[in-house]
């Protein structure tokens, strides 16, 4: 579905993705978003930020207290805190207009593949139950479920995935571009903002102080670790 408030564009897109194969739905404002969104069977969106009667932002709140499905993001709206602030409230992806119909179909593709790859996770048969613990943090991957000193700890699909590579790995360090690899099973585009707002929101969720964090250290000129105990 592309959530899209400009015709041209929508159009434009709609009409790439589905020589690309995939059946296209368009709204033109957030509010008609949410509404086709409860209706039908989407596997992923396409949004812009600046949009009538309900903004994007807004949507993407309302979309994620239901639902993982992969959101890109497609907008005029290019600073750091614009991208942290689509990142931070869940957004699989970033995209600048004006933008290349080539790479729209690559991360479109990319999404959809990262979520098959996350639900074949989920299957009963690709199930370990395998308990990781770290300190006071516990995380059950047969439940897809972590929680720290017995209290749930909610966290995205990316932040899970995250979390999941560094307690796999626990004296290992990772470059971001490991660390995109790994999660986003993509080409890395170079584009640091993504790892390092979902660092940030990581450690907001799971650090007692995440000023001075100790599960996600910093490696200076190298990226992140899990922190030792």
């Amino acid at each position: 579905m592309i959530v899209e408030d400009d015709p041209a564009i929508a159009e434009m897109v709609a009409d790439h993705l589905t020589k690309d194969g995939y059946q296209v739905l368009h709204a033109p404002d957030g509010r008609a978003g949410l509404e086709k969104f409860e209706r039908e069977r989407i596997d992923l969106i396409v949004l812009d930020l600046m949009l009538p009667e309900l903004d994007g932002t807004e949507f993407l709140k309302q979309v994620r207290s239901a639902s993982f499905v992969p959101v890109l993001i497609v907008s005029a709206k290019d600073g750091v805190l614009d991208k942290a602030l689509g990142l931070g409230f869940g957004a699989d992806d970033y995209l600048t207009k004006p933008f290349s119909l080539i790479e729209l179909s690559a991360r479109v593709n990319a999404s959809l593949r990262r979520a098959t790859l996350y639900a074949a996770e989920g299957r009963p048969e690709a199930r370990s139950g395998t308990t990781l613990r770290i300190h006071e943090l516990t995380m059950d991957t047969e439940r897809l479920a972590v929680s720290k000193r017995g209290e749930d700890v909610k966290l995205t699909g990316k932040e899970y995935h995250i979390l999941k590579l560094f307690m796999l790995n626990p004296r290992r360090a990772y470059s971001k571009e490991q660390i995109y690899r790994a999660v986003w099973h993509d080409d890395y585009f170079g584009d640091d903002n993504a790892i390092n707002v979902h660092i940030s929101r990581l450690r907001d969720k799971i650090e007692d102080d995440p000023s001075s964090p100790r599960y996600i250290i910093t490696v200076w000129g190298i990226g992140y670790k899990l922190g030792e105990f």
